[in-house]
């Protein structure tokens, strides 16, 4: 019997040993903590911020089940420098800076931010019981939770305003630690001695004038946009009825028709889809297409998601220097920028989404007029071996040229072309000309994808809508203009001793001349191919259509709760 009781006891021992080992290091949150007196305050809120923020080292940032400290690491760097004092509060009162802090978080929207990534649902509720419940405001706990999520959301707030939120975690600057002290933590000191969160915050935005110009036309937008949840048309669809009928009801509500619950029969249907095409600008055929479905899904909740992902983009960008060519893909055009002056703008053709134009930033190097073109491999494969099974006069027919690596011309009715299916051992080459797809001038431009700017044989295609038709190169409208300034540039620099080997004069001769020539450029002009659906016009946002899904695969991506 003695034996048995000694074994319970060295068992109880060892679950009362493993339970201490099991909890060494393991940190609880208080619920509540009442201060008698403001001045014991500040003391209470410093020994929980270091108690909270060890329990949040444990559990993935979290200060309890419901909150989160979305910037953990570097908030908790920031108050272990500050000896964990409270920066937002004093002894049971606001301080200023929490004030314009919170006043931030609430218009963040105008910024191209959501509200909800920055506590702010949390804090409302906490200040507002602060101030109506003596005993709230007496509960270290609250002061504590508060100057946290604050912190939180300022640190947080400066990341997405300074490189915004399409960039991932391992390459963020919240993961360089340079950045932790000189960017992250001296901004949030300079706090505690300046107050002016606002200017602080606007400061680290880009300076860009087309950034500068969204952000600020974005607050008209926000004041009157429409934040109702509607549903989505899925096109293309499998259930007629359900489709028509959520169409009806998405009509009625953009107020084109009185949604009675009846569906309503053909003729009255295509006379409500063409009044809502009509009043939207899309084409007026009465068809519930891609055109439209898209049109009625793209709400102001949408909206604002492709002004907040195009905002990031901005803040994406390096500082452009003071001569550019910049290349919009979905606005279809461009614009030549000189000592910040847009002084041309040109339509352009860009890549089918099959064939999209790649995004780079590069020079433009030289200039050839009367250009030959070589075909790039992928169309080839594509497009002209299919045909060359069929007739080898194809070639000819186009007037292509098959050569082989020595420049040597090969006749295409001596190959067996149907031994071919991927690459073949010969370039394809169309000759200068009217006739070139090249046009007569193009623009060359270090890239690994084979692309260029160039002129087109057609030129008529610039009157379309959607422009989006190329293999793959920017088919440019204006192109002599662009040419003539790339020529007046590098006359003006040079030196009055040297000779340049071309002007305006001698690029007009060798067009009149149907000359081709290659014209090395002195100074190159940078070039920017971007990404932007949206820009402003007059002080209010015009968007373009999502040519390359990009902007749907950043939303589902980063703002698929939203």
């Amino acid at each position: 019997m003695l034996r048995k009781v000694n074994l319970v006891n060295v068992s109880l021992v060892v679950i009362i040993l493993c339970c201490i080992v099991g909890c060494k290091g393991k940190h609880t949150v208080k619920e509540k903590e009442i201060v008698k007196t403001p001045k014991e305050m500040n003391m209470e809120v410093a020994d929980n911020i270091k108690s909270v923020l060890q329990f949040a080292e444990e559990n993935n940032g979290k200060i309890n089940d419901s909150i989160g400290l979305s910037l953990y690491g570097i908030v908790n760097s920031f108050y272990d420098q500050n000896h964990f004092e409270s920066i937002w509060s004093n002894k049971e009162m606001w301080l200023p800076r929490a004030d314009s802090m919170f006043n931030f978080i609430k218009n963040s929207k105008y910024y191209g931010l959501y509200p909800q990534d920055y506590h702010f649902k949390e804090l409302d509720i906490l200040r507002k019981k602060i101030a109506s419940d003596s005993i709230a405001r007496m509960d270290a706990i609250s002061w504590t939770k508060a100057d946290l999520m604050l912190t939180d959301a300022f640190m947080k707030t400066l990341k997405d305003l300074k490189e915004g939120r399409l960039v991932p975690d391992s390459v963020s600057i919240i993961s360089k630690n340079n950045y932790i002290d000189s960017f992250f933590i001296k901004n949030l000191n300079d706090i505690k001695n300046t107050n002016e969160i606002a200017a602080l915050l606007a400061s680290v935005e880009p300076s860009n004038n087309d950034y500068q110009s969204l952000r600020h036309a974005l607050k008209g937008f926000v004041d009157n946009m429409d934040t109702s949840v509607y549903p989505i048309l899925n096109y293309p669809y499998t259930d007629t009825l359900y489709f028509i009928k959520t169409l009806n009801k998405r009509l009625s509500q953009s107020g084109i028709s009185f949604d009675s619950g009846i569906v309503p029969n053909n003729a009255t249907l295509i006379k409500e889809i063409k009044k809502y095409q009509e009043k939207n600008h899309l084409t007026v055929d009465g068809k519930a297409g891609p055109e439209m479905v898209n049109s009625i899904n793209f709400t102001d909740n949408e909206k604002f998601k492709t002004i907040a992902i195009n905002l990031d983009r901005y803040k994406l960008l390096p500082p452009l220097p003071s001569s550019y060519l910049w290349v919009n893909l979905p606005g279809f055009y461009l614009k030549l920028v000189n000592n910040d002056s847009v002084i041309i703008t040109s339509k352009v053709i860009v890549g089918k989404p099959s064939t999209p134009t790649p995004l780079l930033t590069s020079e433009i190097s030289n200039m050839v007029t009367y250009p030959t073109w070589t075909i790039p491999a992928s169309i080839i494969k594509k497009d002209i071996l299919p045909e060359l099974k069929k007739d080898p006069g194809y070639l000819e027919q186009k007037g292509f040229s098959l050569v082989d690596y020595k420049g040597d011309i090969i006749n295409p009715f001596s190959i067996k072309w149907s031994k071919y299916s991927n690459d073949i051992p010969w370039k394809v080459v169309q000759g200068s000309g009217a006739e070139n797809a090249l046009g007569i001038f193009k623009f060359n431009f270090n890239n690994p994808y084979s692309v260029y700017l160039h002129d087109t044989n057609q030129r008529y295609l610039f009157s379309n809508s959607n422009r989006a038709l190329s293999h793959g190169c920017v088919r440019v409208q204006k192109w002599e203009d662009i040419a003539f300034f790339i020529a007046r540039r590098d006359s003006m620099d040079m030196k009055s001793h040297n000779n340049i080997a071309y002007t305006v004069d001698s690029i007009k001769t060798w067009i009149a001349q149907k000359s081709r020539k290659r014209i090395m450029v002195k100074n190159r002009l940078p070039l920017f191919i971007e990404y932007y659906t949206c820009s402003t016009k007059n002080n209010k946002i015009i968007f373009y259509d999502d040519i390359y899904d990009e902007d749907k695969d950043f939303a589902q991506t980063y703002f698929s709760n939203k």
